[in-house]
């Protein structure tokens, strides 16, 4: 969870350790390095152990393992989140597969060509090799995309998801902004797509003038310098603010105070962040790709559009023009938020694994 690139992936895997450690486990979490970090330190109850870096650190920890660690646990859990550790070369003891989602797709996003094409080109290629697993993942987006690899039905178990944000307790406690705003929130890179929410914005700024804007999240390198150029170019540049990182606490009351919250990932094992907003009181229009369209439940908790700035735009008007439909989505987003808890997450992950 200390790296700088932890996401929901990550939050996921801390709350799984750190409740197998208060149920009596021993925990080993072996992981990349970055830069700064500890080579070892406990964390919650169970010992992080960093090897390598963020390519690296396959070979690494195949090597750390079969020095440090053959016949230490009963069972190891790989998790798969681009690209594999075919740990079913080296681990002898009783393993599963966790996979957050596949990525061909985001290769191009992610990557420089032509390390893209060769990662879009092999993945299919190294999920051959994995089918015999036993494989546990969070969606059923990400069980059908394992299907249509070639992965069988029976041996893919679905865990559920959870929130590290309380929901509100009430929806009448719900303060909003004065003026009706659209969040932008999360890491701003190129398979978040944050120029598609900058130019929907724009869009249904023409209908909505009231409308504003806050981008929250941190971010580095070309896509971000393209975000904040927009955002310095746009007609509408004195109704955007680009507020930067937020902590946990200033992000669930960015989340609370704004009205409609985008999401237009490339794709995702889930999309953690809409649910984060709905237990704030906040409906999502997102876009219909795998993972945000299990989080969001179109016409249920918010709206789930075509992939493209014109669409979400046409959303998020939808949303701030219905006050009716605002308010069933709202009420609903916010009910099933409260479901989702990493204690119920923990339960099924033990279940899972117990079979």
């Amino acid at each position: 969870m200390k790296n700088p690139l932890a996401g929901g992936a990550e939050l996921v895997t801390h709350e799984i350790c750190s409740r197998a450690v208060k149920a009596g486990h021993e925990v080993i979490l072996l992981c990349a390095g970055y830069p700064g970090a500890k080579p070892e330190e406990e964390m919650s109850g169970y010992k992080v152990i960093r090897v390598g870096g963020r390519l690296s650190v396959y070979p690494a920890a195949a090597k750390y393992y079969k020095a440090n660690l053959q016949g230490w646990a009963d069972l190891v859990v790989e998790e798969i989140n681009t690209i594999p550790f075919f740990t079913q070369l080296y681990v002898k003891e009783r393993r599963f597969v966790l996979f957050y989602m596949l990525c061909r797709e985001i290769w191009f996003y992610q990557m420089f060509f032509p390390a893209s094409l060769v990662g879009y080109l092999i993945e299919p290629i190294y999920l051959f090799f994995l089918r015999r697993n036993t494989i546990l993942t969070i969606s059923e987006s990400t069980k059908r995309d394992l299907m249509h690899f070639g992965f069988a039905e029976k041996d893919i178990t679905i865990i559920p998801i959870g929130i590290e944000i309380e929901p509100i307790a009430s929806l009448e406690k719900v303060k909003k902004f004065e003026k009706p705003t659209l969040l932008s929130l999360g890491s701003i890179r190129d398979m978040k797509q944050t120029l598609d929410q900058v130019k929907a914005f724009e869009l249904a700024k023409k209908a909505l003038p009231e409308l504003t804007m806050k981008i929250a999240g941190g971010g580095s390198g070309k896509y971000f310098d393209r975000v904040m150029t927009a955002i310095k170019n746009s007609p509408y540049a004195a109704d955007i603010e680009y507020v930067g990182r937020v902590s946990t606490e200033a992000k669930a009351e960015i989340m609370q105070r704004s009205h409609v919250i985008a999401v237009t990932s490339i794709k995702e094992g889930w999309g953690l962040i809409v649910n984060e907003a709905n237990s704030q009181g906040t409906p999502a229009v997102s876009y219909d790709v795998d993972g945000l369209r299990d989080s969001n439940r179109h016409k249920e908790t918010g709206l789930v559009v075509a992939p493209n700035p014109a669409s979400l735009a046409a959303g998020i008007i939808e949303l701030l023009t219905n006050k009716e439909e605002y308010e069933q989505y709202q009420k609903n987003g916010w009910e099933w938020s409260k479901q989702l808890k990493f204690s119920t997450v923990y339960e099924r992950f033990s279940e899972a694994v117990r079979k």
